[in-house]
């Protein structure tokens, strides 16, 4: 069994290119890049290479709330609050297509493993499948009742596992497009749902703060985790089968132990000192040493292991995408990853476990848990100053405002030149003989 080394999980690189809360991340094949997805309505692309430059994709007229890079990374699909998902070519051009997908909002699309299909989620209560290199639909499945919110296929292709906010997961036969079986026990919205590697169990988070583990050949709930104060928001596996990473509304990211079925880390990272104070980083220093800010932990929204477990990214309402190193033990990992091995069965629900929290670096020169848990000594300030520091704190809000409706007008500008533009190309292309 894969095991953690004496080095804990570690911050590599965090990104920060979004103008709003980031929904979803994933890697490519090889590590070789990130994507991320963001309410902001755009689709980033960031080089783990460090000093390289990122690609902003644009296109998406609404907040983009899932991306999935095709197994050869040749391809990036992306689904959106528009009800469209886009196929991009992840380079400096950006290139895309675009169809009309859902009649509601696409919470969910994920690549078959031979990147032939894929299949997407929404909020129209459907799953669909689609063929990748001709942008077809294929057939739709629709027993749920709610809101779809996530859809993925099993390793070997042959099943599909959902999950709704009508509090059921089901899996269905992809061959005979019939559900084989719904999962019931979650009290609340099922937020996320994924394959073990070994294709013979999967895991779903859910709005009632759990995370379950059911076999699919017997359907017997196995493990049952109640480890975060809020929701959890997303979940994924290991290669190695051994270990599964959840992110939760509580601002914190878990890693588990599913063969020992026991909590290992509780990573703090996400935060943020609100919208209008961050906009202005060069203020943010002496705000916060002044003690007038303080950062306040965010939820984390997203987080998703490389295709080789050596890293794990996560994101957040704080904006930021984080990439964290694991640190696993190397040696015993490459064994494992040979045969991924299903998690103990056992279910357990985990009490009071220890935790190990990692603070993280800001990057202004101070850790967070520095300006948190430092004690302080009373400042003395004169009444003029404080009012002075608030007033300029009031007025970097609505200068905030203010660029962010500029820049709402810019968008809607563009949209109707890049119309203006398309119009004038098919009236020249009507009109020449």
């Amino acid at each position: 069994m894969a095991a953690p080394c004496a080095e804990d999980p570690s911050l590599e690189r965090h990104f920060k290119g979004h103008r709003d809360a980031v929904t979803c991340v994933d890697f490519s094949i090889k590590t070789k890049q990130l994507a991320s997805g963001s309410m902001d309505s755009c689709l980033m692309v960031w080089h783990m290479k460090p000093q390289s430059r990122a690609y902003r994709f644009t296109g998406h007229k609404d907040a983009v709330t899932c991306v999935n890079f095709s197994p050869s990374g040749h391809l990036l699909a992306s689904g959106s609050r528009d009800k469209t998902v886009r196929l991009w070519v992840p380079n400096v051009k950006g290139e895309s297509t675009s169809f009309r997908a859902h009649t509601a909002t696409v919470r969910s699309v994920h690549f078959c493993s031979d990147g032939q299909s894929f299949v997407t989620a929404s909020d129209d209560k459907t799953v669909k499948v689609w063929s990748t290199h001709r942008q077809k639909f294929l057939f739709s499945l629709s027993q749920h009742i709610n809101w779809v919110r996530c859809a993925k296929f099993s390793p070997d292709g042959r099943l599909i596992v959902s999950a709704s906010d009508d509090k059921t997961v089901k899996l269905w036969d992809k061959s005979s497009r019939e559900c084989i079986h719904s999962y019931c026990e979650h009290g609340g919205f099922v937020t996320y749902v994924d394959f073990h590697p070994s294709g013979t169990c999967i895991a779903a988070a859910g709005m009632d703060n759990t995370v379950k583990v059911w076999d699919v050949r017997t359907h017997r709930l196995l493990q049952h985790y109640q480890l975060h104060s809020a929701a959890v928001n997303a979940l994924s596996f290991h290669p190695s089968g051994s270990y599964l990473i959840t992110a939760s509304s509580d601002s914190t990211l878990k890693i588990l132990d599913l063969m020992e079925g026991r909590l290992l880390y509780t990573l703090h990272g996400h935060q943020s000192a609100g919208r209008g104070i961050e906009a202005f980083p060069c203020y943010l220093d002496r705000l916060l040493g002044l003690g007038l800010v303080q950062l306040r932990r965010g939820p984390a929204t997203t987080v998703a292991f490389s295709r080789t477990g050596e890293y794990f990214a996560s994101g957040g309402s704080d904006e930021q995408v984080m990439v964290w190193k694991s640190n696993f033990d190397v040696v015993d990992h490459g064994e494992v990853m040979k045969v991924p091995r299903p998690p103990a069965t056992l279910a357990s629900s985990a009490g009071n476990l220890p935790e190990v929290d990692f603070p993280v670096p800001s990057g202004r020169g101070r850790s967070v848990e520095s300006v948190q848990s430092q004690p302080q000594e009373p400042v003395s300030m004169p009444q003029t100053l404080t009012s002075t520091l608030e007033h300029i704190v009031g007025q970097l809000d609505v200068l905030t405002q203010t660029v962010s409706i500029l820049e709402q007008r810019l968008t809607l500008t563009e949209d109707k030149l890049k119309q203006c533009l398309e119009n004038q190309q098919l009236i020249m292309q009507r009109t020449t003989p």
